[in-house]
């Protein structure tokens, strides 16, 4: 069986934007939406979503990937992602309850995107035999 290669990850910064809390996530939300590759699958970083654990999320992006569309992760700015953003994800994901600056929310997303990858190749990186 061949493997699928999947497109080079592509990294998007959207300018932050100015004005009341509801205007900026508004506006980037906008910016954000305009981003999205058509047909993609959105997964979207909101603390209200499901925070798997490391094995599960393993099994969601298993999932996806066999979707054959386009990932596209969305990481909002500081005043969260607009209910349109929202609205057109396909999947809510939460890393877990506590608030983190986005720039540090792409290196954990990349970090556990990496693990999820180990653990669906049955590589030694995940280390499940741990205890918590």
């Amino acid at each position: 069986m061949a493997a699928r290669l999947r497109p080079a990850l592509r990294v998007q910064e959207i300018a932050e934007a100015r004005g009341s809390q509801a205007e900026v996530r508004r506006r980037e939300g906008q910016g954000l939406l305009a981003a999205i590759p058509d047909g993609a699958l959105v997964v979207a970083l909101d603390l209200g979503g499901a925070a798997p654990d490391s094995e599960a999320l393993a099994a969601l992006t298993d999932r996806w990937d066999q979707t054959g569309r386009a990932i596209a992760y969305v990481i909002g700015g500081a005043e969260g992602l607009d209910p349109a953003v929202l609205a057109r994800a396909d999947h809510r994901l939460s890393l877990g309850p506590l608030t983190w600056p986005h720039f540090w929310v792409r290196a954990m997303l990349a970090e556990q995107l990496y693990r999820a990858q180990c653990i669906r190749a049955g590589h030694p990186y995940h280390r499940a035999w741990r205890p918590a």
